[in-house]
């Protein structure tokens, strides 16, 4: 094994700033846009005739993002080379009825999506962000990214069994956030508080898609700053080094020999079956319409998936120092040891033996270490966009990461190395 890059604190102090401006899907598409339009490319509409024009071009699509770099002279049966990732993560996300309370205390009504570490939600200073939907159709980001809800814990000398039996909450009863003090439940109040903030006029608001967020922000960890601790590194790690990883390709003087894609997909934590999760038609609709737009027939179209490759991006496990039993006992990833390979012979992960070959060329290629992972034969496995994408686009599929402890946190914990080595990566890879 190679040692490491130098690691780069500049590219981990953008993930920083990145992490902490994306609170919710739709702020970090949003955000992956505008550092892509920095880099030269510009959006297109689904709703409009496209182009077989070269340069960069995305499309944005709720919580997702498909971007692509068309070079000069680039073939309709031309493959593409693929960076997945998803942009949610498991949080408490606000009901269509918000307004509720009870004994004196407001508090906002909050559904469970994914699957949260529930304990780590509660005693945090929460702030409340998403996207609302207007009268006339269109949409505004909203962010409130100050202490403004908290979810309190129950005090150990009303609850001493907690002592004996650990901790057990919920979701329904234990899991309400308060926001304020009053006995008189006023609907509406949530709401009208968004609009004041956003600037948006009374009553105009019709639709919401919001939910909280610790307002901790991300920050360097231990003696040395060698660990990054932050919010919903699961996964806009990925999202950030694969924005960066498309834009350095696209901004390259030379030109690649494939049709570099980032495809950044909602939804993955409860299933990604949506029109905008890796379940859906996005991505295939976004590759087919590239293929036609530059002349191409079905025939093409079967050529250029045939050579495609994905990588799909999602963090793992690092070995856990208090929990070693639980990963595999020839296999313990460590923070910051670079990228991690995800196998898995039933298929909860797409890579094969094809695809490591693949991803060890990239990671030669960069001068960056890899490591491998499986789970405990005794342990269930985990999945990600890898399989559904394979299966759903006849596309080779590798699965690949980053190592975390934490996952799943309200606040998860990396090294602060290994974002640098999954951008380099991705970088070489997309180049190839």
């Amino acid at each position: 094994m190679t040692e490491p890059a130098r690691f780069d604190r500049g590219h981990t102090d953008d993930l920083m700033t990145f992490l902490a401006a994306s609170p919710t899907p739709y702020h970090a598409v949003a955000n992956a846009a505008e550092r892509l339009e920095k880099a030269g490319f510009r959006q297109v509409a689904e709703t409009d005739a496209w182009e077989g024009t070269s340069g960069g071009k995305y499309v944005l699509r709720g919580g997702a993002i498909v971007a692509w770099y068309v070079p000069e002279g680039a073939a309709p049966h031309t493959p593409f080379r693929i960076v997945g990732a998803h942009t949610d993560s498991p949080n408490l996300r606000v009901k269509p009825l918000p307004d509720s309370g009870a004994h004196g205390w407001r508090q906002v009504a909050v559904e469970i999506y994914g699957g949260p570490l529930l304990n780590s939600w509660l005693d945090r200073d929460l702030g409340i962000a998403g996207r609302l939907t207007l009268r006339d159709g269109s949409t505004r980001l909203v962010n409130v990214d100050r202490p403004l809800l908290r979810v309190p814990q129950l005090a150990i000398h009303l609850d001493r069994s907690v002592t004996a039996d650990g901790l057990k909450l919920d979701k329904q009863r234990h899991m309400q956030p308060v926001w304020g003090l009053g006995r008189d439940v006023r609907d509406g109040d949530l709401i009208a508080f968004l609009e004041e903030t956003a600037g948006i006029p009374a009553g105009e608001v019709t639709g919401w898609d919001l939910m909280t967020h610790s307002v901790e922000p991300p920050a360097y960890l231990g003696r040395d700053h060698e660990l990054l601790a932050g919010p919903r590194m699961d996964n806009l790690l990925s999202v950030h080094a694969g924005t960066a990883a498309l834009a350095a390709v696209a901004s390259s003087s030379s030109q690649p020999a494939s049709i570099p894609v980032l495809a950044a997909f909602d939804h993955e934590e409860n299933g990604s079956q949506s029109d905008t999760g890796a379940d859906g038609p996005l991505l295939g609709n976004v590759l087919e319409r590239s293929v036609h737009a530059r002349g191409g027939s079905f025939e093409d179209r079967a050529r250029a998936f045939a050579g495609t490759v994905c990588l799909s991006s999602d963090t793992g496990h690092a070995v856990h120092p208090n929990y070693a039993e639980r990963h595999d006992p020839t296999h313990h990833p460590r923070v910051n040891g670079g990228p991690i390979l995800k196998v898995n012979v039933n298929n909860r992960y797409a890579t094969d033996g094809s695809g490591r070959a693949e991803f060890t060329a990239a990671c030669e290629a960069a001068d960056v270490p890899f490591q491998s992972f499986v789970s405990n034969n005794s342990m269930p496995c985990g999945t990600t966009i890898g399989p559904i994408t394979a299966a759903r686009h006849g596309i080779k599929t590798v699965d690949i990461g980053v190592a975390i402890l934490s996952m799943h946190s309200v606040r998860e914990l990396c090294g602060a190395d290994d974002p640098f080595l999954l951008a380099g990566a991705l970088t070489a890879f997309l180049e190839r």
